[in-house]
This record gives C-alpha cells, structure tokens and sequence, in this order.
C-alpha cells in the first residue's frame, strides 16, 4: 500500500488588529472556505516589529513563486505611539518594513526599505504584484504629498518595481485623481488586472480595469454595488480555490 501524505487548501490572512497594545503588529487567520476564520497563534501577534516606529499596519502577504518565497510587507506605523494621525499623514514614517519566508511558519527578522518620496508624510497600505512582462513586482502604496501648484496634502498612490524586495526602482506617482485616493488592491484576472481603490474623498471603493500595470491602461469601471458601500476601506479581493468567484 502507497501512503500518500494529504494536501490542504485554505486561506491565509494577515492583518492587524487595532491601536491597542500590541495591536499593530501581524496576526494571522486561517480558512477553509475563505468565509469562516479561525485566529492563529491563540490570537497573539505572529510577528513583530521593533524597527522604526515599532509597529506595523497592512500587513499584505505575496509569492514570489521563481525563489519559492514569500513576502510579508507592511506600513511602518504605531497610532497606538501617541503622537496621533496628523503625525501620521504628515509626517510619518517613508518606510516599509519586509518579511519574508519559505513556509509562512520560519520568518526572516524584518527589514525597511524607505519607499515614500521626499516630502511624503506616509505610506500607507504597501501592496505589491507580479508584472509578467517585466518578470518583476509592482509595489504601491499611498503617500500624503504636496506639489507645488497645491493648496495642500492629497493622498495619491505610489509605485516602485522590486525582483527582491530589497532592491527597489526609484518611486514615482502611480494614480492620481481629483479626490484623495488610498488602500489600492490589484487583481489579476483573465489576462487583466483590476484596481479596487478607496476614494477617501467620497469614502467608497472604486473599480478599474487594465491590460498591462502600466499607470496609463487602466480605465473606470461601473460597480453600483461596491460604490453604494459607504465609509468603507482596505478591500481585500480574492479569488475562490474552488470557484470561479
């Protein structure tokens, strides 16, 4: 008789908890349907930072599947330091803090790589995807910055290209738009990509659809239900292990 060792399917989630002590460190929850939750670690922080300001807010987890790797990054944040949200959105940390890990149970120690452009006052919700035409990863995320034909701060979105989340592209504006816009989550699909974005002027999310990353390609789509969830952010999208969903 052939013993076959049994496989798993799930769902991993990564994700901070709040402003409480130890909240914004990285906690993981895991499913079987991608529905239910269970906490992980009996609800304790899986890792923590102790570089920069000692926290970490979104977390987000992404394959490298060429180096069979994967890699944890998040915003260099701790609300619960007391110096506050303005603080945060104007003058706050230019750096990400990176994990990463060949298991998703042995972790490296942290690193920070300064990502946020001269004058940044965040950067907030790191996300990154992998490019196949240029066989590397788009890292964005949103920065709180004043050009000079402003009036003041505007969140945009920002993007660096990595091969090794240690070396990075020098960083350039990604998305801009009327309204300031945060927490940008890609989806690749089909052979496209879709941008779920937070409009953090109307407080909804927002939907585009691109054929390659480039910040040009991308136009708007209309998706009455998610623009009707107001005061809502972060969106997570994800597809279904066993469905086309």
């Amino acid at each position: 008789m052939t013993k076959t060792t049994p496989t798993y399917d799930g769902y991993l989630f990564v994700h901070f908890i709040g402003e409480q002590l130890d909240g914004e460190q990285v906690y993981f929850s895991y499913s079987e349907d991608g529905l239910h939750w269970k906490d992980l670690n009996d609800g304790s922080p899986v890792l923590f930072s102790g570089l920069g300001e000692k926290g970490v807010r979104d977390p987000f987890l992404v394959r490298s599947v060429k180096d069979n790797k994967f890699y944890l990054i998040a915003t260099d944040l701790r609300i619960a330091s007391g110096k506050g949200w303005t603080h945060a959105v104007n003058a706050g940390s230019r750096d990400v803090i990176i994990w990463e890990s060949s298991n998703l149970v042995n972790w490296s120690s942290p690193w920070n790589v300064t990502l946020g452009v001269e004058g940044a006052g965040c950067v907030w919700a790191p996300e990154a995807v992998y490019d196949e035409i240029t066989d590397e990863f788009l890292v964005f995320w949103a920065s709180a910055t004043q050009e000079s034909q402003e009036q003041e701060r505007k969140q945009k979105i920002y993007s660096a290209r990595t091969k090794d989340f240690r070396s990075f592209s020098a960083s350039e504006k990604y998305i801009e738009r009327d309204n300031h816009i945060i927490d940008t989550t890609i989806l690749p699909a089909d052979g496209s990509y879709y941008r779920y974005s937070k409009d953090e002027t109307t407080k909804n999310i927002r939907v585009e659809k691109g054929d390659s990353l480039d910040k040009e390609a991308f136009v708007t789509l209309q998706a009455p239900v998610l623009e009707a969830l107001a005061g809502v952010e972060g969106p997570q999208i994800f597809k279904f292990n066993d469905r086309e969903e």
